[in-house]
């Protein structure tokens, strides 16, 4: 079973993320639905603690402003770990369209980006047995790689203010 990292805490992942191409009855356990899925059948989706949306890299944030503020739960999946789509959207979905809820990274990510996924506004990790294995090779716990730098320069999701004016303060 993959892990999440959550909260600094590596945790059981109970979520089960259906295939982009998905078009069936949802299964009994907590999922996320594609973008495509959500889209067509959000009116017959009454779970929203039990339902997630995840959107493929190739796929625009802006059609799920009307539905955001109902989600509870959103993913974002990076085909290749050279892929930085990902972390565009996730600062959008912050920033520009306000969610509160948990975001997550699904597909190939590497331990070495959990802090920048952190700072666009990731709050959870979905982590397979290669990237388990790469901190384990490298002798660091998970946690850890979200603490990779202790001073940033500049603003983000979790810190408003650049450097220079967090000095001025």
């Amino acid at each position: 079973m993959p892990k999440l990292l959550k909260n600094k805490t590596i945790v059981d992942n109970g979520w089960q993320v259906l295939p982009k191409d998905f078009d069936g009855v949802l299964p009994e356990a907590p999922c996320f639905v594609p973008l495509d899925y959500w889209l067509e059948n959000k009116q017959n989706l009454q779970n929203p603690g039990a339902i997630g949306v995840w959107l493929d890299a190739e796929q625009e944030p802006e059609v799920l402003v009307e539905d955001i503020a109902g989600l509870q739960y959103l993913a974002v999946n990076f085909p290749t770990f050279m892929d930085g789509r990902g972390f565009s959207i996730g600062r959008l979905i912050r920033e520009r369209y306000q969610f509160t809820g948990e975001l997550r990274a699904i597909g190939h990510i590497v331990p070495d980006q959990l802090f920048y996924l952190s700072r666009c506004g990731f709050d959870a990790f979905c982590l397979d047995a290669l990237a388990l294995d790469h901190a384990a090779e490298e002798n660091h716990k998970l946690e850890d790689y979200l603490a990779t730098f202790s001073v940033t320069y500049q603003a983000c999701v979790n810190e408003q203010q650049p450097l220079f004016r967090r000095r001025q303060a």
